[in-house]
């Protein structure tokens, strides 16, 4: 019962964060959506803060996990970092709560918004630098910098899916394996 009552909760409050965005949630608002009193909320989570970053290490973890579907044993590191750069960046652009979360911080700059944007590029950068530090074990890459390196490959691929579009037609996923090929990973080969 009180395991559904926090999902309940939990859900109403994914639901009103990605509706109205954080600083307009309110714990009245959610309590309505959930059906429950705000003491009920209150029961399960300290304060509205609380109650958000529940939501965003939720969503780290989804976002992790649908860029671990893509990823193959024995397939190049440039098409497994290609495509789970694409999932990742495609989850983040059409997630509703994600894009309301960056549309809240370029407009308003809500300090807890700014904190999960960057909480979501820290697991971006992390994810690229575990995978660039074993290519670099197995020898599918030159040694390089792992933090460096994944910083500038997801900075490369924020803005050929991102910023590029804002004035061009989007580029094919084909494409993109293309242009990060070229401009990436030629530098990167062993040989």
């Amino acid at each position: 019962m009180a395991k559904e009552k926090r999902k309940e909760i939990l859900d109403a409050a994914r639901h009103s964060f990605a509706t109205f965005g954080y600083k307009a949630t309110t714990m009245d608002l959610v309590a309505k959506a959930a059906n429950v009193g705000k003491g009920t909320i209150y029961n399960f989570f300290k304060n509205k803060e609380e109650l958000f970053q529940e939501i965003i290490a939720e969503l780290l973890l989804e976002m992790k996990e649908q860029a671990e579907t893509v990823m193959q044993a024995g397939r190049p590191l440039k098409e497994n970092v290609h495509l789970a750069l694409f999932e990742l960046l495609e989850y983040r652009r059409s997630h509703q709560l994600t894009v309301k979360l960056v549309q809240e911080a370029k407009e308003i700059g809500t300090f807890a918004v700014k904190e999960a944007l960057d909480n979501m590029e820290a697991l971006i950068l992390g994810y690229l630098n575990e995978k660039i530090t074993q290519a670099i074990d197995q020898g599918d890459i030159r040694s390089c910098d792992p933090e460096i390196t994944a910083f500038m490959m997801f900075k490369l691929y924020t803005a050929f899916i991102i910023d590029w579009e804002e004035r061009h037609k989007p580029l094919s996923k084909e494409k993109l394996l293309q242009l990060f090929d070229e401009y990436v990973f030629k530098g990167l080969s062993p040989s």
